[in-house]
């Protein structure tokens, strides 16, 4: 129906009049008067504009609920999203408090003993190198996250290398090096300049604010001068000149607290040490004769072949491959009985393979025959 007012309805016939009530369902229309159509109509004109907002207001009411209804639909898409973006965060978290855990273990060891105490042992191997070696325990770790707090987030596991000079009664202790490390390691090797010199070591994490948090320091130790031989490459090599690295690393020192260093050289030479020369290598046969020395040792020769880009280890250390995969160490024979895990681990991880060596050695000690000279003759 057109825009309809009094106005307009007035300027018409009573006959127009009623044949537009008639037309637009006028109830009565044909006993009104020309003033009562014109109420009637006005008022079903009304009653039409009342009923086409109603109908235009649900239309828009309904558009708002599709659109809301969109969205809902769409809210998973968002939420699985920011699932694997959490995902990758965790992972990421996770690694990067592997590299700082000092406590973490080796990967490919077979079964990693949990140190008794914390130390950290540094080694000559030669006048330009140094080996520092360490045991860190869980809960010193723990203690550490704890100190640092919110800096924890920021630290690095650290090894600080110290220049010792002065007197021997109070040496001066110099930084020359932050050597940054990580988890899943227990050693390190550690180039040095112009020997002799004299080192110690501390192991710690170190704040992005410079703060220092010892965890352990090492015994002292000299290098010697150049062309006092060249570096090692296995444990089984020291065994023969033992007692001059031991020496180098400060274990004859007064001043020294040698117990861990005496430790780890009895752990890798499987020896016993400040003992007599027949009891150190292997309670052999040892002759009371001044004028008769008698020494008897044994060694082991360990050999194989595994991929070369392998890793093996050997007793939960490192064994060096040669180019075509092939390995050979020599180890000495304790008069007693010993397991030997060697186990080899691909490059990935994925793949691993065990060996247990189970040697015993029994060695008897015959008591010395004398002779008189007059009853030879």
């Amino acid at each position: 129906m057109a825009l309809i007012t009094a106005a307009s309805l007035r300027l018409q016939t009573s006959k127009d009049l009623a044949q537009l009530a008639k037309k637009n369902g006028v109830p009565g229309w044909h006993s009104m008067r020309k003033e009562q159509l014109i109420l009637a109509l006005l008022k079903l004109a009304k009653q039409k504009q009342k009923a086409k907002a109603t109908s235009g207001s649900a239309s828009q009411t309904s558009s708002a609920n599709s659109m809301i209804a969109k969205r809902h639909v769409a809210k998973p898409v968002k939420v699985e999203a920011d699932s694997k973006i959490a995902k990758r965060i965790r992972a990421e978290r996770i690694r990067n408090e592997s590299l700082k855990d000092l406590a973490l273990a080796n990967s490919y060891q077979t079964k990693p003993n949990e140190p008794a105490s914390d130390r950290i042992v540094l080694l000559v191997r030669d006048s330009y190198w140094l080996h520092a070696y360490w045991d860190i325990t869980k809960p010193t770790v723990q203690r550490a996250k704890a100190a640092l707090s919110d800096s924890w987030h920021t630290a690095k596991p650290i090894l600080r290398l110290l220049e010792m000079s002065g007197e021997a009664t109070s040496p001066v202790e110099n930084v020359i090096r932050e050597i940054p490390i990580h988890g899943g390691v227990k050693n390190w090797y550690v180039d040095v300049a112009d020997p002799p010199k004299s080192y110690r070591i501390s192991l710690g994490y170190l704040t992005a604010d410079g703060r220092f948090h010892l965890l352990a320091t090492s015994n002292q130790v000299s290098t010697p001068p150049p062309g006092n031989g060249s570096l090692d490459e296995n444990w089984a090599d020291i065994k023969a000149d033992y007692e001059k690295y031991y020496a180098l690393s400060g274990g004859y020192d007064d001043s020294n607290n040698s117990g861990d260093l005496q430790t780890v050289f009895e752990e890798k030479l499987r020896q016993p040490m400040n003992a007599p020369a027949f009891v150190r290598l292997g309670s052999g046969i040892g002759s009371a004769h001044a004028d008769l020395p008698f020494e008897v040792d044994a060694q082991m020769v360990v050999y194989g072949a595994t991929d070369p880009s392998a890793n093996v280890t050997m007793g939960g250390e490192p064994v060096r491959l040669e180019p075509d995969g092939t390995f050979c160490v020599r180890l000495g024979m304790p008069n007693r009985r010993q397991v030997l895990p060697i186990v080899a681990c691909s490059r990935d991880g994925t793949e691993q393979r065990t060996t247990v060596l189970a040697v015993e050695r029994n060695t008897k000690v015959m008591e010395p025959v004398s002779r008189d000279v007059d009853a030879i003759a």
